[in-house]
This record gives C-alpha cells, sequence and structure tokens, in this order.
C-alpha cells in the first residue's frame, strides 16, 4: 500500500465508524475506498464485512438482556441466519469478481433507498404493527429472514434496515427488534467473515488500516451523536450512496 491508500483507507474507516455511530451507513464509504484502492471487487467486500464483524458481535452482546428471556425461540431465527449468512457467502466467492463487479451497482442502489427510506417504512411499520409477546414462526416468516440473511452474506448494506422491517411486520416489539436484528447480524457476519477468511479472500493489510479508522471514527461520532443534526448526517449519507451508486453504474 501507498502512503495515499493508507491515507484514503484511515479517512474511510473514520467516516465509517463515526457515520454507523451516528446514524449508520458507514459501508458507503469503506467498501468503495477498498475498491479505488484496487482491491478486487470480491476481496473488498470480504475485506469490508470481517472489518465490521467486530462491531456486530459487540452490538449482540449489549442486548443480551432483552433476548434471553425468548430461550429456545430464537433457534429458528438462528439457524435462519446461519443457514443464510454462509449461502450469502458462497455466493459471493462462487460468482467471482466479475458478476459482483455488474452488481455493485444494484446492490448500493438497493442499500441507498432502503436508507433513505428507512424513516418513512418505521413509521409505517409502527402504525400497523400488532405487537405480540412471541410472534409463532411461520414458513413464511423464516423464508424472509432466510432470504435478508442471504443478502447480508452476499452484500450486507442495508441488512439491518430490513431485519427491522421484517421483525416489525412479524409483530415484535421495536426494543425487541433492535435486539434481535443485532443478533442475527452477528451471526451472519460471523458465518460469513469466517467463509471469507477460510478462503482467502480478506486482505489483512488493508483491513488493519481500516480498523484503525473505524474504531476512532466510532469513538468520535459516539462524542458527537448528541451535537450534530440526526438530518444532516442522513443527507450526507444518502448523497454519497446517491453518487458511488451513479458512479458505479457509469463504470460498469
Amino acid at each position: 500500500m501507498s502512503l495515499s491508500d493508507i491515507l484514503l483507507l484511515v479517512l474511510a474507516g473514520f467516516a465509517a465508524g463515526g457515520m454507523n455511530a451516528l446514524a449508520g451507513g458507514g459501508t458507503f464509504f469503506s467498501f468503495p475506498a477498498l475498491l479505488a484502492i484496487g482491491l478486487p471487487p470480491v476481496t473488498a467486500n470480504a475485506t469490508n464485512a470481517v472489518a465490521l464483524w467486530p462491531a456486530s458481535l459487540s452490538g449482540a452482546w449489549a442486548a443480551r438482556s432483552s433476548l434471553q428471556p425468548l430461550g429456545r425461540y430464537l433457534l429458528p431465527l438462528l439457524l435462519a441466519g446461519l443457514a443464510g449468512g454462509l449461502l450469502g457467502g458462497l455466493s459471493l466467492l462462487g460468482g467471482g469478481d466479475d458478476v459482483f463487479r455488474r452488481m455493485i451497482p444494484w446492490l448500493l442502489l438497493v442499500a441507498t433507498l432502503l436508507f433513505a427510506f428507512s424513516p418513512w417504512l418505521g413509521r409505517l411499520l409502527a402504525a400497523r404493527r400488532e405487537e405480540a409477546e412471541r410472534p409463532p414462526h411461520t414458513p413464511a416468516s423464516l423464508a424472509a429472514h432466510g432470504l435478508v440473511s442471504v443478502y447480508g452474506g452476499y452484500f450486507g448494506a442495508g441488512m439491518g434496515i430490513l431485519q427491522l422491517a421484517a421483525f416489525s411486520i412479524e409483530g415484535h416489539p421495536l426494543v425487541r427488534s433492535n435486539a434481535l436484528k443485532n443478533l442475527i447480524s452477528a451471526v451472519i457476519y460471523s458465518v460469513a467473515s469466517l467463509t471469507f477468511i477460510i478462503a482467502g479472500r480478506v486482505s489483512w493489510p488493508e483491513l488493519l488500516v481500516l480498523l484503525a479508522g473505524t474504531i476512532l471514527g466510532g469513538y468520535a461520532g459516539g462524542a458527537l451523536s448528541q451535537k450534530l443534526p440526526a438530518r444532516w448526517l442522513r443527507v450526507l449519507v444518502i448523497t454519497v450512496g446517491g453518487g458511488m451508486t451513479l458512479y458505479y453504474f457509469c463504470i460498469t
């Protein structure tokens, strides 16, 4: 890596960590930066997924008190996340760089739209939701969670929004929906990251530089979270996501 590559990754990691702490959407900064320094698309996505892995584990641990009463109720959800994350990761590796390169603009478009419309979606679901203590698992609901998990293992940006929508539609209260989202995300990132590591598709030097930036950015974002208007941050993420989407549509 050149000095300019290191600087770009540190800045992108800082922005990604800060935005995830403030409003979400950090992948829009970290993933394009990994592509920009010359990593192949699959390697860039695998490296980005492993960079997000520690944060997903800490989020699941922080939410454990909300999930402990559910006990065996969690088992089908965990299995769906495990199977979907593995299938998504294997699909990414099996498809190769050329297929994933063609998918990048479409995946970024989906993620940008999900992020842009997430407040509206949340209000709509809140208005229609009928909360239940333990909504029963159905083949349709487990299939939906499985598909979201496949998407998460394959790319991941916007996965949390899809999970919150799925759990809210089922009837889970918002606090529990968020806790379930953190848990299943940790499962998906874990199995996908291990798959990428075993396959040798993670670029470790870039990963370590990116992690240094995300840690600093996460700390700064946490410190600023009460001071910066969330609307400005959302506009920034949507602008970056939209710009990256147009750029990759133009070059692919």
